[in-house]
């Protein structure tokens, strides 16, 4: 899974944390049941996600997210505190259609909104893509639909805001 480098532990403004979020794995998708998001402290037991979830629903880059401390060191999410207005969405091209497997492809059709995103593996390209709260949403939904449509990918929202359920 391609993430974001955290910078080294201990080091000076170091604030980078990792949250991790627990779910119940989908049937017939990922097995799953966990998945770590880059986030910055914000305070004792707040941060920053910063980047887009693959699995996780409910929860986009920008969120300020609750956590707790386990006895190991880990921090896992126990709720969403503010919501940054961003969208999460979830693109995996349908290995026959026009794109092959190509995340690449995925990448350049959405490339004209500025959409940030990032490749779970070249074995399952998998594109997370984080959608400003300010981005274009009618026309990336119409985009969407059609790449649906015209067998280039699947699609899901992993976070929607009241705007995007209204563009």
């Amino acid at each position: 899974m391609t993430s974001t480098v955290s910078p080294e532990p201990g080091t000076a403004g170091d604030q980078r944390i990792k949250i991790w979020f627990r779910f119940m794995p989908r049937e017939g998708w990922l097995p799953q049941d966990t998945e770590g998001l880059w986030a910055t402290r914000l305070g004792d037991d707040t941060a920053r996600v910063e980047n887009v979830p693959f699995l996780q629903n409910g929860v986009a880059e920008g969120d300020v997210v609750r956590f707790a401390t386990d006895d190991d060191g880990l921090h896992w999410a126990k709720e969403r505190v503010s919501a940054s207005e961003n969208c999460a969405v979830r693109v995996l091209p349908v290995p026959s259609g026009p794109l092959g497997l190509s995340a690449q492809a995925v990448h350049e059709h959405l490339a004209p909104f500025g959409l940030g995103g990032e490749v779970f593996s070249d074995e399952f390209p998998l594109v997370a893509f984080n959608v400003p709260a300010e981005a274009d949403l009618g026309q990336i939904k119409k985009l969407l639909a059609h790449g649906q449509e015209e067998g280039w990918w699947h699609f899901e929202v992993g976070c929607a805001t009241d705007a995007w359920r209204q563009a």
